[in-house]
């Protein structure tokens, strides 16, 4: 199994990390980053740096394909570069799969058209525009599509996207071993749980206010 995670300039770090932690502990999967050149792609603060190893064209037929989202998702919806790969590559993957904002360049690539399928609780009208049906769901399976909402849902994915590739066992192998047992010291981590007032700020703010 070839898993192909996508990168572009200001990704956001756990969204390709996160499922690269989990579904890479496949037994025989190949983990491949693919950008439009190879080398050193930066995330959104420019603080991290991720390695491209392979450009698009040299990856044509991933069995899994992650697309993560952050800021520099919005500079990449008429790349058609990138856009074309995911049309082409989505023609060959088993499973087709999304983090945060990635959805929307899913969607850009016409990809989710009459879907239901997520986002970051922020984009899920975005969404709406590309003909997607948006959900609040924190991991959404449409066929062979499935998308995560916000960042550290992208854990979530991996773990339940490795359980029906590997099987439950393996999946809570997986979990065991990587001690994810959430614990948060704040319940804020959706718009229906954290303060109003900090909901409303957010949604002043964010950039998907502005598109």
């Amino acid at each position: 199994m070839q898993i192909a995670i996508a990168l572009f300039d200001r990704f956001t770090a756990l969204d390709a990390v996160g499922p690269y932690e989990i579904l890479s502990r496949i037994p025989g999967a190949e983990t491949v980053f693919v950008a439009e050149r190879t080398g050193t792609v930066r995330n959104d603060n420019g603080g991290l740096g991720l390695v491209a190893q392979r450009t698009f064209d040299e990856v044509p037929a991933p069995d899994l394909l992650i697309v993560p989202g952050g800021p520099g998702q919005h500079h990449q919806m008429d790349n058609e570069h990138l856009l074309g790969w995911l049309r082409r590559a989505d023609g060959a993957t088993t499973w087709t799969t999304s983090v945060c904002t990635g959805s929307l360049l899913l969607g850009a690539a016409g990809l989710l058209r009459g879907r239901r399928a997520t986002s970051h609780w922020l984009a899920l009208d975005t969404l709406r525009e590309h003909g997607a049906a948006p959900t609040g769901e924190r991991v959404v399976f449409d066929g062979k599509y499935v998308t995560a909402a916000g960042v550290s849902s992208g854990i979530d994915m991996g773990l339940a996207l490795l359980g029906r590739i590997a099987g439950d066992r393996a999946a809570r192998s997986v979990q065991l071993l990587t001690e994810y047992d959430p614990q948060p010291p704040y319940d804020a981590g959706s718009p229906d749980k954290a303060p109003a007032d900090l909901v409303e700020e957010w949604r002043g703010r964010s950039r998907f206010i502005l598109q």
